[in-house]
């Protein structure tokens, strides 16, 4: 292959890895939901200490969510870069 052809090949290559870049959000997706139904589950065995499973959940969702964020942030910057 020539240079040119090779050049043509750049931007499809861009969008295939930025597409796989979203599909590890599906990780930070998938912790949110897990953090969620455990908590749901602590919470129903004992409502007593909802208020401090409630923030332990709050906390761990925040980072989980930042991940996802992160990610996005990848994907786009190797669209525009």
């Amino acid at each position: 292959m020539d240079a040119e052809t090779l050049q043509s090949f750049i931007p499809v290559i861009r969008y295939i890895v930025a597409a796989l870049t979203m599909i590890l959000t599906l990780g930070a997706t998938t912790a949110i939901c897990i953090i969620g139904k455990t908590a749901i589950e602590a919470i129903g065995r004992n409502p007593d200490a909802a208020g401090a499973i409630q923030i332990n959940m709050i906390l761990a969702i925040a980072f989980s969510e930042a991940i996802g964020i992160y990610i996005l942030v990848v994907a786009i910057m190797i669209l525009i870069l």
